[in-house]
């Protein structure tokens, strides 16, 4: 049990109802998870307002309600308090609550639109080739040490966050790697964190419908540079224009990696294919086995973050030398018949744009590339025409089909990316709705030593359809379906 007035501190009240000298059980901002002597944190969320299920969460047995508006009816015995922002006192309350774990690991963050995922799952696999016990918080999984937790959100809620880290403490771990939406910062998430370092990777079309403009999703992402601390470090991809913006009001140590630029760790690409990347870092060649000059900047910031953790640069090289590819990025197998096929995640045209040019620098130009690619539903509705140019300029057959439609009309979906494809490519394009069949198309077009592209869903094993998951893979699809053909 704790007391409620312990795991108050910096949380910034405006009124307080009855006493703060009360033990309580945990904490909860879903009404529907209370039980008694629990705190309920009223969020106002973009679907419902947590004020609203103040009644229902004394029914359950609340003791305290911390909410930015006091509801007209009191009850004794309750305690009440009042908050400028719940999403922000959640942050500060969850991490009083579990002895803000993150003080006491050495916790990364890293932002961007691309690479997060990469760059942090990477992270996690050369410390623990190194050793040590690390933590990762990523949108594939979430791991404690050895054990794996299965990933709902690219950044936990408030709650989430510091009982993961609370419980990678427990296992020993002394680093943890982490995923930074531009979600997670604006509402809160990571306010009461502390980290030791932050990487950005870039900014590109992405999170419009949330944000609104591009420069307000900019400063979303810059906000968590401003807030690291002195004893930090940033490191940022100084090629992206938006690189120096991150470091202009850190008090963090400021470093930068660039494959273009004069930067910390530069990196120069003097082999790139199917194997894998010839990279020359800071005058040191490494083989490395992902591909791609994305990819050449993912590792770049890996070892920028390795070396500014104490790792020796001559054994984070070796290091990076025997990583492997993340689930559901780049994943590529080749069939029988010589038809490799690429699972990727991207599902923004700059993503797209990476992945489709660096099949063109690895291909021979003697094959067809075959592109199956949707855009979600409920989601930035902008880029959905801007991806569909990108596949159809630089596919030879693209292939446009559901990916996650939500509760959107899925035909909807697809009319609105073929307004994208410009009058030389429309004979190069074909619309199938069902995402298997636009699949099993892909299969049925390619010849021998043909490229099929998977883009969109990545490591997802589900497709989500008016609010019900079904199972859905895209990998183990495309493998099923070669191998049918082998036969």
């Amino acid at each position: 049990m704790k007391i409620l007035k312990d795991i108050l501190y910096k949380v910034a009240i405006e009124a307080v109802h009855g006493t703060t000298d009360i033990a309580i059980s945990k904490i909860e901002f879903d009404s529907r998870k209370i039980e008694l002597n629990d705190v309920f944190v009223a969020i106002k969320g973009t679907l419902s307002n947590g004020h609203d299920y103040i009644e229902k969460a004394l029914s359950l047995g609340a003791i305290a309600i911390i909410c930015e508006e006091l509801p007209s009816n009191i009850v004794n015995g309750v305690t009440y308090i009042k908050v400028k922002d719940t999403n922000e006192a959640l942050a500060f309350l969850s991490a009083n609550y579990f002895d803000n774990p993150s003080h006491n690991i050495k916790l990364v963050g890293v932002t961007g639109t691309n690479g997060k995922t990469t760059i942090a799952s990477l992270l996690y696999q050369l410390f623990k080739k190194a050793g040590y016990k690390v933590g990762l918080l990523s949108t594939v999984k979430i791991m404690v040490d050895n054990d794996e937790y299965k990933a709902t959100h690219t950044t936990p809620d408030s709650l989430m966050l510091n009982y993961y880290l609370d419980k990678m403490i427990g296992a020993g771990c002394e680093f943890c790697f982490m995923e930074v939406s531009s979600h997670g910062i604006h509402q809160k998430r990571t306010e009461a964190l502390q980290f030791v370092g932050g990487v950005f990777t870039n900014l590109s079309h992405d999170h419009l419908d949330y944000h609104n403009t591009f420069a307000e999703y900019r400063d979303v992402k810059k906000s968590f540079f401003d807030g690291l601390a002195k004893d930090a470090f940033a490191i940022t991809n100084i090629d992206d224009k938006n690189g120096a913006i991150m470091l202009q009001n850190t008090k963090a140590k400021k470093l930068s990696y660039a494959l273009k630029s004069y930067a910390d760790y530069k990196a120069q690409i003097l082999e790139n294919q199917l194997s894998g990347l010839l990279l020359k870092i800071n005058d040191n060649e490494v083989w490395v086995k992902l591909i791609g000059s994305f990819n050449a900047y993912n590792l770049l910031a890996i070892y920028g973050v390795a070396v500014e953790l104490g790792i020796d640069k001559m054994e984070a090289l070796r290091l990076l030398s025997e990583l492997e590819s993340v689930s559901g990025r780049f994943q590529f197998i080749v069939s029988d018949l010589k038809i490799t096929a690429i699972v990727d995640y991207a599902h923004t045209p700059d993503a797209l744009e990476n992945v489709l040019k660096t099949i063109e620098d690895i291909r021979t130009k003697n094959e067809q590339l075959i592109t199956v690619v949707g855009c979600g539903g409920d989601r930035d509705k902008t880029k959905r025409p801007i991806m569909a140019n990108i596949a159809s300029s630089l596919s030879d057959k693209a292939i446009f089909t559901s990916d996650n439609p939500r509760t959107e009309n899925p035909e909807t979906i697809i009319e609105e990316m073929e307004k994208g494809v410009e009058p030389q490519n429309f004979k190069k394009t074909v619309s199938i709705l069902d995402r298997k069949q636009a699949i099993k198309t892909a299969c049925q077009l390619a010849n021998p030593n043909d490229i099929i592209l998977i883009a969109g869903k990545g490591h997802e094993t589900y497709q989500e359809i008016n609010g019900l998951r079904y199972d859905f893979d895209d990998l183990k699809i495309i493998t099923e379906l070669l191998q049918q053909l082998n036969k």
